[in-house]
């Protein structure tokens, strides 16, 4: 869908002129670029921190390279849960092999799209110690995850924040390398030069308010748009894994809490209950490994 999207955004702009009789040597200015996109790039550098910025090439990797999660990424999430809730029946000291060690225990590497979610990862196990730590009840540990989940959204929302600013200050940016075209026209003026050549100058320098309006709204504010989804699809995991341990900690079965974990996943890739019914049948009935 995203490269769908672009080449609507390139095919009709860009097409469009050229329909006109545009040409494309026309508006290819690299010095306009360089300094448009230099001036956006020192400006995310300069207002946010070092994580901030990794964070934001961690999501956007993800747009370019990774697969949506899909029914199957749910399915191992679930039954993930699922198990350790069904270990922790028996002890939370036995879930110690399991949560000190996941990327080596054999209950974790079963379901390995869980483990290449660092975050999620983290905060399956970190919340697993903690119920293991000492007695707990559910509206403690309610609100204590309710904490950790708004610091975690603050943290995550950022680099689409930041990333909007800068969209927001892109037609600034391109008036900035306009006006240092418009400067070097007028200079050219003073210097006695033909009216062609003048023209050609002005015209170079309105390419840099074009480019600047068109990165904001055909590209970073989609963009930006695009990274807030995807932190909103992060946290409605967590938001499920939450479910699960308190309704676990309220005292109710293993399936009960699975259940109420799986109300919470996103609509377009929720289970059924007879689905996730099927999925535990499928894992009870599995040969022992």
């Amino acid at each position: 869908m995203q490269l769908i999207g672009i080449g609507i955004v390139l095919g009709c702009v860009f097409g469009g002129f050229m329909l006109m009789g545009g040409s494309f040597s026309v508006i290819w200015e690299p010095v306009e670029l360089l300094i448009i996109a230099g001036a956006a790039v020192g400006a995310i550098v300069l207002g946010n921190p070092k994580h901030v910025l990794s964070e934001m090439v961690i999501q956007l990797r993800k747009l370019i390279t990774t697969k949506q999660q899909g029914q199957e990424f749910q399915r191992q999430l679930l039954l993930l849960m699922y198990e350790l809730l069904q270990t922790a029946g028996g002890g939370l000291k036995a879930l110690d092999q399991h949560v000190e060690a996941p990327h080596q225990s054999p209950l974790f590497q079963r379901y390995p799209q869980v483990l290449e979610e660092p975050k999620l990862l983290a905060f399956i196990v970190d919340n697993f110690r903690l119920m293991a730590m000492g007695k707990i009840n559910a509206h403690e540990l309610e609100g204590v995850l309710e904490q950790e989940l708004e610091a975690i959204h603050d943290e995550l929302t950022q680099p689409a924040k930041s990333l909007h600013k800068i969209a927001e200050a892109m037609p600034g940016f391109g008036i900035l390398a306009a006006v240092l075209g418009i400067v070097m026209a007028m200079n050219s003026v003073a210097d006695g030069a033909a009216a062609a050549e003048i023209a050609a100058k002005v015209a170079a320098a309105m390419v840099g308010t074009f480019i600047g309006i068109f990165f904001c709204y055909g590209m970073l504010d989609p963009l930006s748009n695009m990274m807030k989804q995807l932190v909103t699809r992060e946290m409605s995991t967590l938001e499920c894994v939450k479910v699960v341990l308190c309704t676990h900690v309220a005292g109710k079965p293993p399936l009960l809490a699975i259940d109420a974990g799986r109300r919470l996943v996103q609509l377009n890739i929720k289970p059924s209950f007879a689905q996730l019914e099927s999925w535990i049948d499928a894992l009870q009935n599995a040969p022992a490994a």
